[in-house]
């Protein structure tokens, strides 16, 4: 099934469920062939949405590969003056069919900051009760780009020590001089 057909099927259960899409592209050019076809999903319909992925007969996304976040924010002034989009955090989320054999991506934004307050992470539905591996994922974005997944059965650091301060994938992050006496930079 390619990506005009499994919007048609989210459109069909829920016009709120797809809020943008990256399918209006030619299927033989070489971007293609290495990009994923995805979805733009709303925040608080992901869980909902990736749960009727995973159990409609149709499509079967048993397969979660990997949760990205990008960070969508322009430290220097003067570039941020040049951009066309607001600051933000974009989750992607990259599941497949083994049964049927199709793929997608699915991304979310979310603000940088829960109701615009610098260190307050922002939050979202744990998919980990959808697919397992969520779990590592989740943790992953967690630690490294600070977002906070609700309902995960143990959201904690998973490479960085457990009094690590920060996020080190969040573009305004900075390195401290030590750790535990240790120089790092």
């Amino acid at each position: 099934m390619d990506g005009q057909a499994i919007r048609q099927k989210l459109t069909q259960r829920s016009e709120n469920w797809v809020t943008a899409n990256g399918l209006e592209h030619d299927p033989e050019s070489a971007e293609s062939k290495n990009t994923d076809p995805w979805l733009e999903i709303p925040t608080d319909q992901l869980f909902d949405v990736c749960r009727f992925l995973r159990d409609e007969p149709d499509l079967q996304f048993n397969m979660l590969h990997c949760i990205t976040a990008i960070d969508f924010f322009e430290p220097d002034e003067k570039k941020a003056a040049k951009v066309d989009w607001e600051s933000h955090l974009e989750l992607v989320y990259h599941i497949s069919s083994l049964v049927h054999r199709h793929k997608i991506a699915l991304k979310t934004k979310l603000p940088r900051w829960k109701d615009d307050v610098e260190c307050k992470l922002p939050e979202i539905r744990s998919v980990a009760d959808i697919w397992r591996t969520a779990e590592w994922h989740e943790r992953e974005v967690y630690d490294l780009s600070g977002v906070n997944f609700i309902g995960h059965p143990e959201l904690s650091r998973i490479l960085c020590p457990d009094d690590w301060h920060g996020h080190p994938l969040r573009k305004d992050y900075q390195v401290p001089d030590e750790y535990n006496g240790v120089t790092t930079k």
